[in-house]
């Protein structure tokens, strides 16, 4: 079954439809769903569609070949071309008086493989797919090789895409599709565990619990996630093992560049450079509080990717105690109580998801194009103090907390938000409190009829 990516199809058929040369990029990590979207695009349109592989140009040009044959002549014996001068000119050919497709997918390992292709595709184009009626479609699960040799402005290929694609996760609320039969906190958590990814949420068996889930995905040494994100480093990075420790450092609450050297025994200039390797390819973000620049000194870096933060929170540390068998007991015992604590950032996302809903940002006190978290010194009271997320237009600000709690929010953490809102100048300002659980009674009385004050459940939020 087919879940989400409505807006990219919606984009790709309205490309199509125009009959004039298209080339679209697509790009994203791996099992993102890049493939999936593709093969659902191609579906009863005259296309050909080959996969690059790992190998020797001589591979690549007999798949490539093979593909194209198999649908501009079926069922004939499939002959290879000499070289792809040869195959490039036949398509020139095929696409002058009928519209069809030229799918490639995983377009890195073809490229490393011959790296001339990506010249010869720009000549073609130049002088004579510009013209004809040619839907042109690389695919590639490498970021930093779409983004620099496809996309960048030194590649050959720069300037003549005229669409390009960055899949990214499913947020919560696309991700709720493949997860029917669950309650809101459930698919909370099964979306916090798979970080959204399309890949892992299909692996979600409906008619097992969350728990047996999670014990059959990460807490048995067969499980699909058991050795996952050490294997898509080793797909993606040389010397892993350096990046593991890396990811593992952040994961246990080392969040400053001075404070991952130390854990992992790096030099910090080395750390740094390979800090922006794993931001480059979204495992990785950098955070500055959200009223500074980038160049903060109070930079700090988190998993990008959720899977990633509670494998390697949970999961890495414990792989031999797994293998023996005691996963399911591991889960448990030491996994399972500290779940709330985990799901704490993912609420914050969830959060910042909610407020992009159409119907939800339509409705809210101003526009603004980004919310990020604040953290930073209190003067007044000589402590650092954190707003889980913040956004600000011109006058205008609006502040949010957000409670992953199993109890009811109280008074005290409205008035600590309202109390970090005077931190800041602005003359209008706006609070919401988002909570798992609801609110006491005394906090519905003092403030539901605030008009400044918003209190918004989970379950109000999974209702959208």
């Amino acid at each position: 079954m087919f879940v989400g990516r409505g807006r990219e199809l919606q984009k790709l058929e309205e490309a199509y439809q125009k009959e004039s040369f298209e080339f679209a990029v697509f790009y994203g990590r791996r099992r993102i769903g890049k493939t999936t979207l593709i093969r659902e695009f191609l579906k009863d349109k005259p296309a050909v569609y080959y996969m690059a592989v790992e190998g020797t140009a001589q591979d690549n040009l007999t798949g490539l070949s093979k593909a194209v044959m198999a649908q501009t002549d079926p069922g004939a014996d499939a002959p290879v071309f000499r070289d792809f001068a040869a195959l490039l000119d036949y398509i020139d050919r095929l696409c002058d008086t009928r519209r069809i497709i030229l799918a490639i997918d995983e377009y890195p390992y073809l490229a490393a493989s011959y790296p001339a292709i990506s010249s010869m595709l720009q000549s073609h184009i130049d002088q004579h797919w510009k013209d004809s009626k040619l839907f042109l479609i690389l695919c590639g699960s490498s970021m930093s090789f779409m983004e620099n040799q496809v996309l960048g402005y030194k590649s050959p290929l720069y300037g003549r895409r005229t669409s390009q694609f960055k899949l990214r996760p499913f947020t919560f609320f696309e991700a709720k599709a493949m997860l029917p039969g669950f309650s809101g906190e459930e698919r909370a958590i099964l979306y916090g565990i798979t970080g959204g990814v399309p890949e892992y949420l299909s692996r979600i068996q409906t008619d097992l619990s969350v728990d047996d889930n999670i014990v059959r995905l990460f807490f048995d040494e067969s499980g699909r996630l058991f050795e996952e994100p050490s294997n898509l480093l080793k797909q993606e990075l040389r010397e892993p093992a350096t990046y593991q420790s890396i990811i593992t450092a952040i994961a246990g609450g080392a969040s400053r560049l001075n404070e991952i050297a130390t854990r992992t025994g790096l030099e910090t200039s080395g750390c740094s450079s390979q800090l922006n390797s794993l931001i480059s390819i979204g495992i990785v973000r950098k955070e500055t509080p959200f009223t500074e620049s980038v160049a903060s000194r109070r930079t700090l870096y988190r998993l990008a990717d959720n899977m990633f933060l509670f494998w390697y929170r949970f999961v890495r540390p414990n792989l031999s105690l797994i293998a023996s068998g005691m996963g399911e007991a591991l889960y448990y015992m030491a996994v399972k109580p500290q779940l709330n604590n985990f799901m704490g950032s993912i609420f914050e996302e969830i959060c910042r998801q909610y407020l992009f809903l159409p119907k939800i940002h339509a409705a809210l006190p101003f526009f603004f194009g980004d919310v990020g978290r604040w953290w930073g010194p209190n003067p007044i009271k000589k402590c650092q103090e954190e707003i889980d997320l913040m956004t600000v237009q011109d006058q205008s600000a609006w502040f949010g907390e957000c409670k992953w709690r199993n109890e009811q929010v109280g008074t005290e953490i409205v008035e600590t938000l309202l109390e970090r809102g005077e931190l800041f100048s602005y003359p209008d300002k706006w609070y919401t409190v988002f909570s798992r659980s609801g609110f006491q009674d005394t906090v519905q009385k003092r403030y539901g009829d605030n008009s400044r004050v918003r209190l918004i459940s989970f379950n109000e939020m999974d209702l959208e």
